[in-house]
């Protein structure tokens, strides 16, 4: 399926999302919630965990999603099996939700603009892990959380949404990882929902909002 811009007043089916996870699963519950109301345009029909132990599969089960653990150490292997998973389901786009993989390339650019992560930090800022002790070490005043197509490169590709939050006095790894969170958990949602309403294109490393102000097409802040 390619995802592109429809018109407006044209009814869409659903998306089918799979959503990918490795431990607690709050943003999976973010994006549970906001699937439950009936005007959403996406719903969440398999979620895929690397560890058979993931909190996050509790979210799954209590949602009557459908559930699957892949826990193949291989690169190559684990993006087999999902991939299969994936596409025994119908699933349309994929979202990486708290999932500390390293995906393979080919599944990378199998589901290339269909594939979504959220990252703890305002990218290309603070990559890869502990971003927000590299924030902090940076002396930032802001950080926050991106969503963006997944890309080979890891915490890379073209950006969809961010939300920015304040680093304040006295603040610790701990209180600014709380305060992210809280944004990943309104901002995830919402970018979901422009890829399920088709409204995203990508032209060139940018992603181009259908409808959506220069200043919206550049950060959307929830918090706001």
């Amino acid at each position: 399926m390619r995802l592109g811009i429809v018109q407006p007043g044209i009814a869409l089916a659903r998306l089918r999302v799979g959503v990918l996870i490795s431990g607690r699963g709050s943003n999976l519950q973010a994006l549970i919630e906001a699937c439950a109301e009936l005007a959403y345009p996406a719903e969440i029909a398999l979620v895929i965990s690397s560890r058979p132990d993931a909190a996050g599969l509790a979210h799954a089960a209590r949602a009557a999603i459908p559930s699957a653990i892949v826990a193949e150490r291989d690169r190559a292997g684990f993006a087999a099996a999902a991939d299969q998973a994936l596409r025994a389901r119908g699933i349309e786009a994929v979202a990486l939700a708290g999932f500390m993989r390293v995906l393979d390339d080919a599944f990378v650019e199998a589901w290339r603009d269909r594939l979504v992560n959220i990252h703890p930090s305002l990218l290309p800022s603070f990559p890869g892990l502990h971003p927000q002790r590299q924030a902090l070490a940076a002396g930032v005043r802001f950080s926050g959380c991106t969503v963006h197509f997944v890309r080979p490169e890891v915490d890379r590709g073209p950006i969809i949404a961010q939300a920015a939050v304040p680093v304040l006095a006295g603040d610790d790894e701990d209180r600014l990882a709380a305060r992210i969170l809280a944004a990943e958990h309104r901002l995830y949602p919402l970018a979901l929902r422009l890829l399920a309403e088709r409204k995203l294109r990508v032209v060139g490393d940018r992603v181009v909002i259908a409808g959506a102000t220069e200043a919206e097409g550049m950060l959307l802040n929830p918090l706001a």
